[in-house]
């Protein structure tokens, strides 16, 4: 004898949801929420101040420079691998593999590299750290892409962004912004370790959800055949590599900023580093709402419209302000805030685009979410280097149109990207039978 169906709630309603469903977070991966939190708090420590830092420890301008873009080349790298290996492994040991290399090469780069001051030593000291954080924070990206319902995937998307924005670089600079004048760079470095660690841990051993111990891949897959397909999607499928290519502009100015602003507006706007720390701790803290609006924007009105208008054409607009503003108007601070709440704003218009891309590809969302993570990584690189070949001939003002460019690009690009080829499902969310495909089967991301 079956039980009978359990009744519906009074007036015919279903039973509540949870404040993390009615959010959109996926309650079984809440805790990696904040874990992922902690751990980009203490990556962010040094974004405010290890340029310049490193500056007056005596390495050229342009050597610090390059020390960024190859963290960046690394980081891309790993951002393509955090996917591939997820299909392969499971997001849960990636995360581990990038919790475990984070503690290595930083404890390297602070106790052998930095005090050498040898350019070699730094370039290998944080271009292997760049390894470390993509493989974390987006294994985890991976994993809430495979979990999250699709009608939700926007806002799951917009939680991860939030998370990491308020860690990389908002809350860390505020971090730093603490430490520093009480124990020095490189005593603020050694906490950020810490830090690290206790993000990772919170993570990884709270976080009970069974999806993310699993191998996504089918299981008939050689692993061979999975990595080379997460690259040759990107010309198998144009509208993939298109979205990668919108990745890798969306944050190329962000990390070009971190490495060419913190010295323009203290030498030349006329901030002071308390000034500075809180103004980009400030950029970031508006990021961190507006990624959540964004993503719910995103899952109504729709994903590739949000992303074209709001994201390319919103940071086209801002990264001019961005400069041009505390150029003309120097060290009023009111108005330097303004114009960094503005592009911290513009730059959560993107966060739609980890949901349009896992309807993009429905069949292949994990070798999608790896060549978007490769976009992601790309941005870190492609940024400074952009700042070290065209800051000497171009000044700080020509390297800020050349990122506008980027955002202008990116905004033609996305408004070419559809789920379907003959429909704009991605323009009000996914058609009803990617909605069930995506329930079946694992998906995969990146911003």
């Amino acid at each position: 004898m079956t039980n009978p169906p359990v009744p519906p709630a009074p007036g015919g309603t279903a039973p509540p949801r949870s404040l993390f469903t009615r959010a959109g977070v996926p309650q079984p991966l809440s805790w990696g929420y904040l874990g992922l939190l902690v751990f980009m708090t203490g990556v962010g420590v040094e974004a405010g101040f290890l340029s310049p830092y490193l500056e007056d420890i005596g390495i050229p301008s342009s050597q610090v420079a390059m020390v960024f873009t190859v963290y960046g080349v690394t980081g891309a790298v790993a951002g393509w691998l955090s996917a591939a290996l997820s299909d392969l492994w499971g997001p849960r040991r990636v995360m581990w593999l990038g919790l475990g290399a984070f503690v290595v090469t930083h404890a390297f780069f602070l106790a052998v590299a930095v005090p050498s001051e040898a350019y070699p030593l730094l370039l290998l000291g944080y271009g292997l750290r760049g390894l470390a954080y993509p493989l974390f924070a987006y294994a985890f990206l991976v994993w809430i892409a495979a979990v999250a319902p699709p009608k939700q995937m926007g806002s799951a998307m917009g939680w991860f962004w939030s998370a990491f924005s308020a860690g990389l670089p908002t809350l860390g600079s505020l971090t730093a912004s603490l430490l520093i004048p009480r124990v020095g760079e490189r005593g603020t470095l050694w906490a950020a370790l810490g830090v690290v660690v206790v993000g990772g841990l919170l993570a990884l051993l709270l976080v009970r959800e069974p999806t993310g111990a699993a191998r996504l891949a089918p299981a008939g897959e050689s692993p061979l055949a999975g990595l080379v397909g997460s690259l040759t999607i990107l010309v198998r499928e144009p509208r993939v590599g298109a979205g990668a290519v919108v990745r890798m502009l969306n944050t190329a100015s962000q990390f070009g900023f971190l490495v060419m602003l913190p010295a323009w507006f203290l030498h030349e706007v006329g901030l002071s580093d308390a000034q500075w720390l809180r103004l980009l701790a400030i950029m970031f803290a508006t990021n961190i709402v507006t990624n959540l609006l964004f993503g719910v924007v995103g899952d109504k009105v729709g994903w590739r419209a949000t992303v074209a208008w709001c994201g390319g054409v919103g940071c086209t607009v801002s990264t001019l302000l961005l400069y041009y503003v505390p150029a003309a108007a120097g060290a009023r601070y009111a108005l330097c805030v303004l114009v960094a709440v503005l592009y911290g704003a513009t730059l959560s218009g993107y966060v739609p685009l980890s949901a349009l891309m896992t309807a993009i590809a429905p069949a292949h969302k994990g070798q999608a979410m790896a060549a978007l993570n490769l976009g992601a990584g790309a941005s870190t690189f492609v940024g400074p280097l952009v700042v070290s070949i065209f800051r000497g001939p171009l000044g700080v003002g020509g390297v800020v149109w050349i990122f506008a460019g980027f955002h202008a690009v990116s905004a033609a690009l996305t408004l070419v990207l559809r789920a379907t080829a003959a429909d704009g499902a991605a323009d009000s969310g996914p058609a009803p039978s990617t909605v069930a495909h995506a329930v079946a089967t694992p998906a995969t991301k990146g911003l």
